[in-house]
């Protein structure tokens, strides 16, 4: 089984990243007018007709974990775990065990987590201007 690897660019499409490391469009394969067509339960019954592809129970929904949201801003920021650490002051290990959800973020952290989402770059040059951390 090949294992093809993906990325979504900022327009919303999705680009296939090959061995050397370059990328082509991808393929899309899918028959969007005949998904359009049918009805919800013709969808549905096509899922669960699909044994790789059950949809999940409601108990599995609610065991989940949801992905720490500094994962998602750190990698909407195409910064590594050191970088991002490095920028917004933030002890590498507490992010990795905030994205590992090991730890959840306390309120305080969300909160800045949601400052950094919001202004990137306001809170990096707000801290840049600030004393350094002790």
């Amino acid at each position: 089984m090949a294992i093809i690897r993906t990325k979504r660019l900022t327009d919303g499409s999705y680009v296939e990243i090959l061995p050397d490391g370059t990328t082509r469009p991808s393929v899309d394969h899918t028959d969007w007018a005949r998904v359009a067509a049918m009805t919800d339960e013709e969808i549905m019954a096509a899922a669960l007709s699909d044994p790789d592809a059950q949809p999940l129970t409601d108990d599995q929904l609610r065991r989940m974990k949801r992905t720490p949201r500094a994962r998602i801003i750190r990698r909407a920021l195409n910064l590594t775990q050191e970088e991002f650490a490095s920028r917004y002051h933030i002890p590498v290990g507490t992010l990795r065990d905030w994205e590992q959800g090991r730890v959840e973020p306390d309120q305080p952290a969300r909160a800045y987590l949601r400052a950094i989402a919001g202004d990137p770059d306001g809170v990096k040059r707000a801290l840049e201007a600030g004393p350094a951390p002790a």
